[in-house]
């Protein structure tokens, strides 16, 4: 009877593929999008009100910064709410999983490949993450770099072997302290006498003037959005791999 979910799939797949007629060209300047005085705000004064470079992380970690907290927030709780349900699971009488034992021990080449790709993986994480106010990046795709050589560690030996490094209760303290900054900043912009992000307020405390406090307010944030998910991508992998056990892994 799986056949039968074929439907709704084919289905729904049809109609976006009829909807996607109606949108606009790539880069279209006459696009609706192009054309909202919002767009043109953010091209025009972006650089001006922020002092970032990079447009779309002055929209995410400035004009739009509530949001991108809450997807932060968003994150950890997704990643909670994986690990509660699959720890029950992993408490099932033990018959009722597959074996997960090794049949060989991790291939040589492989693993010493990994040990020269990792430190690189990770230094490009901390490019991506401090960069990304002048180039694509930030705290979201250097969270996933990070959490991804993690994840190569697990694969390249064994989940035991990457839990050593990164355990799941070290996961979980990062991902809290990654939101903790986040909010911090925010709340310590509102003791300062301004609003709740209002980075320019943290001149007072850095001796730089308001618009590199911004500047630097942000990187701060971007920081404390790849902590939480650089750990949450590592314990979802985690714990979907071994079904909650923390054994074995793929």
């Amino acid at each position: 009877m799986k056949w039968i979910s074929l439907i709704p799939v084919f289905s729904v797949g049809a109609l976006l593929l009829f909807a996607a007629k109606d949108f606009p060209e790539w880069g279209d300047p006459h696009s609706p999008a192009s054309q909202s005085p919002v767009s043109s705000h953010f091209i025009n004064n972006t650089g001006v009100d922020t002092e970032v470079p990079n447009m779309v992380t002055a929209v995410l970690a400035d004009y739009r910064g509530f949001d991108t907290m809450f997807e932060t927030v968003v994150v950890f709780i997704a990643g909670i709410a994986v690990l509660a349900i699959l720890k029950g699971s992993g408490r099932r009488p033990r018959g009722r999983h597959r074996s997960y034992k090794l049949e060989a021990e991790p291939d040589l080449i492989v693993t010493y490949t990994v040990r020269l790709v990792v430190p690189v993986i990770q230094l490009f994480a901390f490019y991506v993450l401090a960069h990304g106010h002048v180039s694509p990046g930030g705290g979201f795709q250097g969270g996933v770099v990070m959490g991804a050589s993690f994840i190569l560690i697990a694969l390249a030996w064994d989940l035991d072997h990457a839990l050593v490094r990164m355990s799941l209760p070290r996961c979980m303290v990062i991902a809290a302290v990654g939101i903790i900054i986040y909010a911090g900043i925010g709340f310590l912009s509102m003791f300062m006498g301004g609003e709740f992000l209002d980075y320019a307020e943290l001149e007072r405390l850095l001796p730089v003037s308001r618009e590199m406090a911004r500047y630097y307010a942000i990187l701060g944030v971007e920081i404390g959005v790849g902590f939480t998910v650089a750990s949450i991508m590592f314990a979802l992998y985690a714990n979907l791999s071994s079904e909650g056990r923390l054994k074995g892994g793929l």
